[in-house]
């Protein structure tokens, strides 16, 4: 460690100056919003269909978004360093067939999700390198590598399909199972989600996360690895895009050459309209996560109204919209209200 590395400064330890705080109160009101907005459909579907909020119900709703909260989870992480990951699906797709491939030979469940994992691993490691290596622009690399891993994964399964009847029982029952209402695969990803934010918060590596999305330049004079903060966000969003792969086809036992075509955008939709940043530097996993179980729950809650599904799309949409908008409402207040502050510090040490 050096001796740079060691010096505290404002850029690595966000929350310990004025300006800090007043970001972090202004997107903890952005999660507070959503949860209440959430809570509000939730009530006016229930007062519609009395059934929506039965155990059945509670359930569906949380198996139906606990697959997006695992890979909304880990795109927040490469969203907040200012950088973006759109082969999550492809990542997805092909991690849940080879976790069905291996389970079809006769594999133990438990190692199936941890070749998913590594297989994910080793696909965000190729996305890391090129990005923090290569200097590449994230949007080009993923979008290239999107189409890569997808064609990987289309000659791979060809015209093959996994389905429920090809699998353990045991692990499609796993997929469907829970304590009440509460699904084990909502557990998992209820438990994900509590570490990746605790390490956000608390450790230094976490911090230095929203540093580098905050300002890259000002990150590397500081002292921080940018290259290796950016190879761990991406190393970390493609094991938990293995993982949701694997829990994926737990879910719903069922998995082709089209499994996760087009889910790179609901996740990342998922991601903005739960309060991060798509310029870095804000925002948290358990906003992406709220902004996922917000998007999944507008597909249930449609049908228990009587609404075409065929809203869903332009309602997520506009959901997305708004939130780029807020976002930059949001940065435009809070740009104001730190040159005030800035401006007064100043005549008072000139006053």
């Amino acid at each position: 460690m050096t001796a740079t590395a060691q010096q505290p400064t404002p850029t690595v330890e966000p929350g310990t100056s004025g300006s800090s705080r007043l970001v972090h109160r202004v997107f903890r009101l952005r999660e507070l919003a959503i949860l209440l907005v959430f809570l509000v459909m939730i009530g006016i579907t229930q007062a519609g269909n009395s059934e929506f909020l039965s155990e059945q119900g509670i359930k569906d709703l949380l198996l139906n978004a606990t697959i997006l909260v695992l890979a909304a989870t880990g795109q927040a992480l490469v969203v907040i360093t200012r950088n973006v990951d759109l082969s999550i699906g492809s990542t997805l797709g092909i991690s849940a067939f080879a976790t069905g491939t291996w389970l079809q030979g006769g594999g133990h469940p438990a190692v199936a999700v941890l070749l998913a994992m590594a297989l994910g691993i080793g696909c965000g490691l190729l996305n890391g390198v090129l990005v923090s290596l290569g200097q590449v622009p994230a949007l080009v690399v993923t979008l290239g590598t999107l189409y890569i891993i997808r064609g990987i994964d289309s000659i791979w399964v060809g015209s093959r399909q996994i389905t429920a009847s090809d699998l353990p029982g045991g692990f499609v029952d796993f997929g469907s199972q829970g304590l009440s209402a509460v699904p084990y695969l909502a557990l998992i990803a209820l438990a994900v989600l509590v570490v990746v934010a605790y390490c956000l918060r608390h450790f230094r590596g976490g911090r230095e996360l929203y540093a580098l999305g905050s300002h890259p330049e000002a990150a590397r004079l500081a002292g921080i690895s940018v290259r290796k903060r950016i190879l761990i966000a991406y190393t970390v969003c493609g094991a938990l895009a293995g993982l949701a792969g694997a829990l994926y086809l737990a879910r719903f036992g069922n998995v082709d050459s089209a499994t996760g075509t087009g889910y790179e955008l609901t996740v990342v939709s998922a991601v903005v309209v739960g309060g991060v940043a798509f310029t870095g530097g804000s925002g948290s996993v358990h906003g992406a996560a709220l902004g996922a179980l917000l998007l999944t729950s507008i597909n249930g809650m449609l049908p228990a109204l009587g609404v075409s599904s065929v809203w869903v799309l332009a309602i997520n949409g506009v959901l997305l919209v708004l939130a780029i908008s807020v976002d930059r409402i949001v940065a435009l207040r809070v740009a104001t209200s730190l040159k005030k502050q800035a401006l007064k510090k100043r005549n008072a040490r000139h006053g």
